[in-house]
């Protein structure tokens, strides 16, 4: 299994100066191990800003430069970033490049809760992503999927023991807590890894523009909970990283134990 480093950042307007952040992080990270590095949902350009005039493809400047950065690193780099939806709207989509592969997830579930509403500028994606690195499955989601456990629970079933959790958590009372308990229960009932790696909160970094703060930006507390839910690293509220290793096989014994996905009763009203 690889190591895997969580980036957590306070992303920019700007896609270029965001670009430094992803050179910076990615090189602290792999000069301490990690052959899989996570940034936050929004790496490309921090929520609050016009996203549809940022958008870009797969292929496009800025997917590219981060891929180039990933492949001399010799790492898998994920990080959120904003691509062509239709005329009005982006996806949101999960940048997972590096070790070979260039591909996207485009977030499923969208942000329409707690006064903000992510479906007017954001397309639902619609296809569940898995990977395998060094012998080991790997899935992804973002942010407000975190609320949806059948999410999980089909990673899970398509052989991912990790599943890899960008996100921008919106402030607010009782959220951080939120954000904590949901990533254990994730890991929790689909026997999974889950690394959630969140913007960095902005306030630690100085920011105090009321306008930025009213959207999703960050609470930082970045943290990995194991296949049994329970936390095994974590981070404050300002920008810094992590890296750590998941052994796989923890992700079978807790399957096993808690009989989560054996004993699931799929198409059942209960």
């Amino acid at each position: 299994m690889p190591h895997v480093a969580l980036c957590q950042v306070t992303s920019t307007p700007d896609p270029a100066k965001n670009l430094e952040l992803v050179r910076s992080g990615v090189q602290r990270a792999a000069d301490a191990g990690a052959s899989v590095v996570v940034f936050p949902e929004a790496t490309m350009a921090r929520f609050g800003t016009p996203l549809r005039p940022l958008a870009e493809p797969l292929d496009g400047p800025w997917a590219s430069e981060v891929a180039r950065i990933a492949e001399r690193a010799g790492v898998l780099v994920v990080a959120g970033m904003f691509t062509p939806a239709d005329a009005d709207r982006v996806h949101n989509t999960l940048l997972i490049t590096g070790r070979g592969h260039h591909l996207g997830y485009d977030k499923i579930h969208l942000y329409d809760a707690f006064g903000f509403f992510e479906s007017r500028t954001v397309a639902p994606g619609e296809k569940v992503v898995t990977l395998t690195v060094d012998d080991v499955t790997l899935g992804f989601a973002t942010c407000y999927d975190v609320r949806f456990p059948t999410l999980f629970q089909a990673l899970a079933e398509q052989g991912a023991s990790v599943v890899l959790l960008p996100a921008s958590w919106g402030a607010g009372e009782g959220k951080r807590e939120q954000w904590e308990l949901l990533v254990q229960a994730r890991a929790l009932d689909s026997g999974s890894w889950v690394f959630g790696c969140d913007q960095a909160d902005p306030t630690a970094s100085g920011i105090t523009d009321e306008k930025v703060l009213r959207a999703p930006t960050g609470v930082g507390h970045s943290l990995v909970a194991d296949p049994f839910g329970r936390v095994r690293a974590g981070l404050d509220a300002g920008p810094d990283t992590l890296v750590i290793y998941a052994d796989p096989e923890l992700a079978e014994k807790s399957r096993r134990a808690t009989g989560a996905l054996a004993n699931r009763r799929s198409g059942t009203i209960f």
